[in-house]
């Protein structure tokens, strides 16, 4: 039997059909929300299948039973009583941002007039984008004499372009508020309503005017909606992981556990328990066979870059970081989001589970742990690809060779680069945050190496816990262990002591007791130079 094609970069349910391509059937979900409601709202990351739920939704209820031939819809679509409905469907992330309101505003007309032309609907010559929407609603309900569903993909994506923009964001959020409050003037014209999106903003004329809308998306009923399931990588994705094993000459058994550790870890639900992996990175990881940090990378993370810039965030405060049971719940406005909650709403961070009061976030997997990590790195070396590529290239060398010199040149290289001003103010919020019991400039060294490590690829734990305490680092690359802990030199204090001091700390705490050979190295920091000036060393054999 011909294996089903890979379907990476097909966002629409019908073309992924007609190609024969790998389909993972959740329309058991689709078909519970059709029966129990009329109005739902979904948020998730971008490339996570919000745009495959819209088009199977408008498969769905545009009758098209061919395309459901043994999927759970197939039922549905065979009950007598079902009949097709007009589809009003919008992508709103085809909307131009990037050249003035008064395009925007265009663009929106134009996707309207769209929309109408598709379903054979005359709308009159308007340039009044919300009067178009309204008239778009209302005629097509009146030609085919039946309620229409609407359905709405990246509701927010005109609002979230202007992230770092606050003045034009608002404008932005009141064009489209006075879009979207068309469709509860409309209400009675209406059958069903589906809207996707990256966050539930109240103030945009969907949450604030539709009282019957219901946000599925922290449900733990619906919390494997999108996404995959390693059960569901495991029944559609058989031959993909015999064929990609083989290639790495591991037992499938081994891939997954492989791909778990590199892929899966988004977390939706209200209980932070349910994992998924990224399909974007899924799909491509199957097509390509080499692990690589495809969803990261789909997109250009210029406005990423500058928001960690323009907060002065780092990598390691978002580790654990502890919230409310209410904060999945709270709605937010752009230019009043935490960071937290904006890495989360994006999918860079994941929730995790906590206490009886609390959950808490953290990076979902080691793809995005490690991008996050490049990003912040290279926004330290002054956003210069050849420098961090300087700079990995000679850290690879040196952990792959056991040059603790050569690395510690590197690590060098990078805290000269570190504007500490600029991080001091984040540091200092991480320890409050997350309760460490260190001083906030100890932390910020350990922190920018540790990210550095992780930017460049390399396996790379902190605070990694033993019987005795926590070792600041344990660096894993090319069968060689690395054990490194880390102390600051402050006013005066001698390095030299330091390093011996930290170097003591690592042999009377067994930190390297667990490896068979470990380099151990203790790294002093004089803190007025704000560089690494003594160290000292002992490979140890257990």
């Amino acid at each position: 039997m011909t294996p089903l094609k890979l379907s990476a970069g097909i966002q629409t349910f019908e073309k992924l059909r007609n190609e024969n391509c790998i389909y993972v059937d959740k329309t058991k979900y689709f078909i519970d929300l059709i029966d129990n409601g009329s109005a739902y709202f979904l948020s998730r990351p971008r490339r996570f299948g919000k745009s495959l739920t819209i088009s199977t939704f408008d498969a769905i209820f545009s009758g098209k039973k061919e395309m459901f031939k043994g999927l759970y819809a197939e039922e549905f679509l065979n009950r007598p009583d079902f009949s097709p409905f007009p589809v009003i469907h919008l992508d709103m992330s085809v909307i131009s941002t990037d050249q003035g309101i008064e395009l925007l505003e265009e663009s929106i007309c134009n996707l309207t007039k769209r929309v109408a032309k598709s379903l054979n609907v005359k709308l009159p010559d308007s340039k009044i984008y919300g009067d178009l929407f309204s008239e778009l609603i209302y005629e097509t309900s009146q030609k085919y004499n039946q309620k229409v569903v609407i359905l709405i993909d990246e509701y927010d994506k005109p609002y979230t372009d202007f992230i770092n923009d606050p003045n034009m964001a608002e404008i932005v959020r009141k064009k489209l508020r006075n879009y979207y409050s068309q469709i509860k003037a409309n209400e009675k014209h209406i059958r069903f309503i589906f809207i996707t999106g990256i966050a539930k903003y109240t103030k945009m004329g969907v949450f604030s005017t539709l009282n019957n809308l219901i946000d599925i998306s922290p449900m733990i009923k619906y919390s494997e909606i999108c996404g995959l399931t390693e059960e569901e990588i495991i029944k559609y994705f058989s031959y993909h992981l015999k064929e990609t094993s083989d290639k790495f000459k591991i037992s499938t058994e081994e891939l997954i556990k492989r791909m778990k550790h590199y892929y899966n870890g988004f977390c939706f639900d209200e209980t932070g328990e349910a994992r998924l992996y990224n399909p974007f990175s899924t799909l491509y990881f199957f097509f390509s066979q080499s692990f690589s940090n495809y969803w990261f990378e789909s997109a250009t993370p210029s406005f990423l870059s500058e928001y960690i810039k323009a907060r002065k965030l780092t990598i390691e405060q978002f580790r654990n970081f502890p919230i409310s049971k209410d904060f999945i719940y709270n709605s937010v406005e752009l230019e009043k989001a935490s960071p937290e909650n904006f890495l989360y709403q994006s999918g860079y961070l994941s929730l995790r589970p906590g206490t009886s009061d609390y959950l808490s976030l953290d990076y979902p997997n080691t793809e995005v742990l490690n991008s996050m990590s490049a990003l912040l790195t290279q926004n330290i070396l002054h956003d210069n690809d050849d420098n961090f590529s300087y700079c990995r290239n000679d850290l690879i060398k040196a952990l792959t060779t056991s040059n603790y010199e050569k690395a510690i040149s590197a690590f060098n290289r990078l805290l000269a680069s570190v504007p500490y001003d600029d991080f001091s103010k984040a540091a200092q919020q991480s320890i409050s945050n997350n309760d460490y019991e260190i001083k906030p400039q100890e932390w910020l060294y350990r922190s920018t190496i540790l990210a550095f490590l992780r930017g460049c690829g390399v396996l790379v734990f902190g605070e990694m816990h033993t019987s005795k305490g926590r070792a600041d680092l344990i660096v894993s690359h090319n069968q060689n262990t690395w054990v490194i802990e880390i102390k600051v030199a402050y006013n005066g204090e001698c390095p030299k002591q330091k390093a011996e001091e930290a170097l003591k700390q690592i042999m009377d705490k067994n930190y390297a007791k667990q490896f068979p050979v470990a380099l151990c190295i203790g790294l002093a920091i004089d803190d007025e130079k704000r560089e690494i000036t003594e160290w000292a060393v002992d490979k140890k054999t257990f």
